[in-house]
């Protein structure tokens, strides 16, 4: 990773609320764009050249691997009760407060990789849906033709994103409305629900030439008896304390724990299982669901080695609270 300085600060969105009363705004680089407030780096080609081109340690496991994440087509769409809804990587649906959220919907294959999971419902059920989540421009996080399809199925779904996004998002959503957030900035919704957009410690960009160009974060959801943190794709870091003192009351945190090998070249954006751990025993949160595996081959561990030291950890009591492994279409209640 290459050290970059900061220059100064992105105000954030001036029409939304800030709700870190010390937050001086999200930092930008020497280029005038986005970075970690907290680990000042940019990514570097050169070592993403030297991964793709290394052979991969783990190559003959994975390719012995035959593992595949069980999905199961249950009618979640339909709920009255408060849940999540893992709908493989680290798409979301989510019930609450009466809403019907997506976060980071993914409905099929991403450019040059394949889902190596079935969608847990039919895309043409996705009506009805009052907000949609895109944490970050990353082609495994914003898909165009999902976000079309959304978009065409709902045409009054708000969509909730970070600052300059409007301009990946631009003629997919047409009319709708897109709200873009600096960190720790509230949307403008109804009462019913509170949605804040948060740090994570990653990257964006669409194309060679836009890096950091788009912000990327976290989200965290609140009604008046329940609190969802969703934290995108993340690197370790301070700021899954931070999120558990603004909010001390999290009902289930979602955590990345996947996409991790080579940990020299990944641990900047995406946490291995154990740092996955540390980062819910940092929210205190009262339950974990780990995403960000067993759908697309996105690095060198096996599909299946996630769960696996997911459940050691457990085994080990290294997990504070409880950790709840899904399947993909598994409704899971938020009590």
């Amino acid at each position: 990773m290459e050290e970059i300085k900061q220059i100064g600060y992105h105000g954030g969105n001036p029409n939304l609320k800030t709700i870190l009363p010390s937050w001086k705004g999200t930092p930008l680089d020497n280029n005038g764009r986005f970075m970690n407030h907290e680990f000042p780096l940019r990514n570097e080609f050169g070592k993403a050249l030297k991964w793709m081109v290394q052979k991969n340690p783990k190559g003959k496991l994975k390719k012995q691997d035959k593992w595949r994440m069980e999905v199961v087509y249950d009618d979640f769409l339909n709920t009255k009760d408060d849940v999540v809804v893992l709908l493989g990587h680290s798409s979301f649906f989510v019930y609450m407060a009466g809403k019907r959220i997506l976060i980071d919907p993914i409905l099929d294959d991403i450019p040059f990789n394949k889902r190596h999971t079935k969608f847990p419902v039919g895309t043409d059920k996705l009506i009805d849906i009052d907000y949609v989540l895109v944490s970050h421009a990353h082609y495994d996080h914003c898909d165009k033709d999902s976000i079309k399809l959304i978009q065409k199925q709902n045409p009054n779904a708000k969509f909730l994103t970070g600052l300059n996004m409007g301009e990946v998002l631009g003629d997919w959503v047409k009319g709708n409305e897109v709200q873009e957030a600096g960190w720790y900035q509230q949307y403008n919704l109804d009462a019913t629900l509170e949605i804040s957009f948060l740090p994570s410690r990653h990257w964006s960009n669409r194309g060679l030439r836009d890096q950091n160009k788009y912000l990327w974060g976290s989200f965290v959801l609140k009604s008046r008896e329940k609190t969802i943190y969703y934290g995108g794709d993340s690197g370790y870091g301070g700021h899954f304390n931070e999120v558990g003192k603004l909010f001390p009351n999290i009902d289930v945190a979602l955590i990345g724990a996947g996409a991790y090998e080579p940990r020299w070249f990944m641990a900047p954006n995406h946490q291995d299982p154990e740092h996955a751990v540390q980062a819910f025993n940092d929210t205190k949160a009262k339950m974990m669901i780990p995403f960000h595996y067993g759908t697309f081959d996105l690095s060198d561990e096996p599909l299946s080695e996630p769960e696996t030291i997911l459940n050691k950890l457990v085994e080990e009591n290294k997990v504070e609270q409880q950790l709840r492994i899904v399947k993909i279409g598994e409704a899971v209640s938020v009590t």
